[in-house]
This record gives C-alpha cells, sequence and structure tokens, in this order.
C-alpha cells in the first residue's frame, strides 16, 4: 500500500481504527471528492500498486471480448474470484479492469486473480476447453461437459461474441430463459455458466 489518504471529518471518527501505526496523508473534503469517484464517499481512500498475480497451473480461464461497460467488468471478475477461476483475460475493447466503477463491482474480486488486457485475445497456448455463449443453435448449459481445465469466453453487451472468436470455441453454450426475452446481460450469463463449471468440477472431486 502506497498511501492512505483521509479527510479531517473521518480522522476524527472510528473508521481511522484500522490505521493502528500508518501516518495517513490528511486532506480537505474538496480534495478528497476531486480524488475519488464515489457520490458519498466515507473520507477514506488509499493508493495501491496493481498486484501481478500468476495463475496456478490448471485453474480455469475466463476470456473477455469487448466488454465495454465497467460495472459489467468489475461484476465479472467478482463471479470470477466466487468461482475459482485463475485467471480473467480482457482484450483492448473491454473497459479498464482497475478503473473506480470495475473496482466497486468487484467487490475485491480483483485481488484474488491474475488479470491481463491485452490487444486481442489469442488462444494458441491454452490447453483446455474453449467454451463460449450463443443466444441460440449452442448446447444447453445443463447437457456439456465441464470436465477438466475450462477457458469461458463472454462477448460484449450488445453483440456478443465476434464471429472470428466463436470458430475459436470448442463448445458453443446456449443459456436456456423465458420465451419473450432476447438475452441475458453478460455479467448475469458470466454468473450462472461459472457457477455450474465450479459446482460440477467440485462436486466430480468428492
Amino acid at each position: 500500500m502506497k498511501a492512505i489518504i483521509v479527510t479531517e471529518k473521518a480522522l476524527a471518527g472510528k473508521e481511522i481504527a484500522v490505521l493502528a501505526g500508518k501516518n495517513p496523508v490528511v486532506v480537505s473534503e474538496s480534495v478528497f471528492r476531486s480524488i475519488v469517484e464515489a457520490e458519498n464517499p466515507p473520507g477514506i481512500a488509499a493508493e495501491i500498486e496493481i498486484p501481478m498475480r500468476i495463475a496456478s497451473e490448471g485453474a480455469d480461464v475466463v476470456f473477455l471480448e469487448g466488454v465495454q461497460d465497467p460495472s459489467n467488468v468489475g461484476a465479472i471478475l467478482r463471479n470470477a474470484a466466487a468461482f475459482r477461476i485463475g485467471e480473467v483475460v480482457l482484450d483492448q475493447a473491454c473497459a479498464d479492469p482497475w478503473s473506480p466503477r470495475a473496482l466497486r463491482a468487484g467487490m475485491g474480486g480483483h485481488f484474488s486473480l491474475s488479470i491481463r488486457q491485452v490487444p486481442r485475445l489469442d488462444f494458441a497456448e491454452f490447453d483446455g476447453t474453449l467454451l463460449c455463449t450463443v443466444v441460440q443453435g449452442g448446447t444447453r448449459l445443463g447437457e456439456t461437459n465441464l470436465d477438466g481445465k475450462l477457458g469461458w469466453i463472454f462477448g460484449g453487451e450488445g453483440r456478443g461474441v465476434s464471429a472470428a472468436v466463436e470458430k475459436q470455441a470448442n463448445v458453443k453454450i446456449t443459456i436456456p430463459i423465458s420465451p419473450g426475452m432476447e438475452s441475458l446481460n453478460v455479467a448475469g450469463a458470466s454468473a450462472i455458466c461459472l457457477y455450474e463449471g465450479f459446482s460440477r468440477q467440485r462436486n466430480s472431486r468428492r
């Protein structure tokens, strides 16, 4: 942790109890609000270095293509951390995973993952089964073999996974939904898929 920044008001409150042995930088309310983006900040913030984690060998991977909403990126990272994904790889068209909105949506999930942003997705070195979601025509999720190392590919909010990336997937999955609904939000779809993979693999170890 590089620095802890607090307001004078926070310094006098209970929040400061977590700073035992630290020397926080004290700033005015107006300066603090210029640093953080939250509408109602608690008056305490931290400057940290972006961690460089290495995923364990054999861990599942999430690949994101063109997910432009930072809240969706953060929610997917939170899902990935919850369901034991080792690494998340984003292409350059995705929102910055370390932006304030993505960090808030991630709720700490960032720090359990290896996160890489690359110019474009490249699956040449991935040694598992690549799966992507499609609105229709894919194998039903509940009928899909989810054994072994998995690479989940999720596409942007509007178009989904591009045709070029879809061609590289070993398995195309469709999540059944109620008639009249066109599709699921990408973060919601990721939660369903990652939970299914996590649950099945956990049960297979028993």
